[in-house]
């Protein structure tokens, strides 16, 4: 009951961990982290969360490359 914020509340109930400082549940990620947004400091966050592939594209191939040895039978 005395942990809140950005890492949720700690107290085993996944419901109530995005809570607001101003004591709402939010339903989403991007809702919730905005909350804790200092104004003008960064640009709100939009709903869903990009892929990360799409803020780097030349770096797909290595991504899948490297995901492909750690889904691959030496980590099974």
């Amino acid at each position: 009951g005395q942990v809140r914020g950005l890492c949720g509340t700690f107290n085993g109930d996944q419901r109530d961990d995005f809570t607001t400082p101003e004591g709402d549940v939010e339903p989403g990620v991007a809702a919730f982290a905005n909350a804790f947004r200092a104004a003008g400091a960064c640009p709100p966050l939009r709903p869903g969360l990009p892929h990360p592939c799409d803020g780097f594209p030349g770096s797909r191939e290595r991504a899948e490359t490297a995901c492909a040895v750690l889904m691959g039978p030496a980590f099974q």
